[in-house]
C-alpha cells in the first residue's frame, strides 16, 4: 500500500507542472491581447497623423455625380482648404467646426454652422472615409434634399494635400 507521502510525492511534480502549463497560457493571453491593442492604437494614431498632418485643398466636390463647387451652388463655400487640427477644431473652406473619427475611425464627422437666408442653421455631416492617405482625402455621405423631402443627395469630396 502506498503511503500518503508517497502518494503527495506523485501528484506534486503534476501540480507543478499544470501550474507552468498554466502560466504559460496566462502569459500568451496577455501577450496576444497587448499585440491586438498595439496594432490598433497605431491605426488610430496613423489615421489621426494622416489627417492633421497637412492642410487639405479640395480637388473635386460633387452632388450627385455633378459638381457642385461654383458660384451659387450648395458646397461653393467648402471649396478652398480644410485644415483639421489636433485638437479637433478645423476649418473647411469658408467653415469652421469640429471634427472627430468614429466607428473605428472609418467615419469623419464634421460638425460647422452655415448660414440659411437669415438664420445660422448647425450641421453635422458624418461622412464615410473612402480613401486616406499622405496625399489624398476622399469622403462620401448623404444629405437630405431640401427641395425634395424625403430624399438624399449624394456628397462625394475629394481633397488633395497641399
Amino acid at each position: 500500500m502506498i503511503s500518503l507521502q508517497a502518494k503527495f510525492e506523485i501528484a506534486k511534480p503534476k501540480i507543478d507542472i499544470m501550474k507552468r502549463i498554466g502560466l504559460l497560457m496566462l502569459f500568451l493571453s496577455l501577450l496576444v491581447v497587448a499585440s491586438c491593442d498595439k496594432d490598433e492604437e497605431d491605426e488610430v494614431s496613423d489615421r489621426f497623423e494622416l489627417l492633421t498632418g497637412v492642410e487639405w485643398e479640395s480637388e473635386s466636390l460633387f452632388i450627385n455625380g455633378a459638381d457642385a463647387s461654383g458660384p451659387g451652388d450648395l458646397l461653393e463655400n467648402f471649396k478652398g482648404t480644410a485644415k483639421f487640427n489636433k485638437d479637433g477644431t478645423g476649418t473647411f473652406g469658408a467653415y469652421t467646426g469640429t471634427w472627430r473619427f468614429l466607428q473605428d475611425n472609418t467615419i469623419l464627422e464634421i460638425k460647422t454652422v452655415i448660414p440659411f437666408g437669415e438664420i445660422q442653421l448647425p450641421i453635422t455631416l458624418e461622412t464615410d472615409i473612402i480613401e486616406l492617405t499622405a496625399s489624398r482625402l476622399k469622403i462620401e455621405t448623404d444629405f437630405p434634399d431640401f427641395d425634395n423631402p424625403g430624399e438624399t443627395l449624394k456628397i462625394e469630396m475629394t481633397f488633395r494635400a497641399k
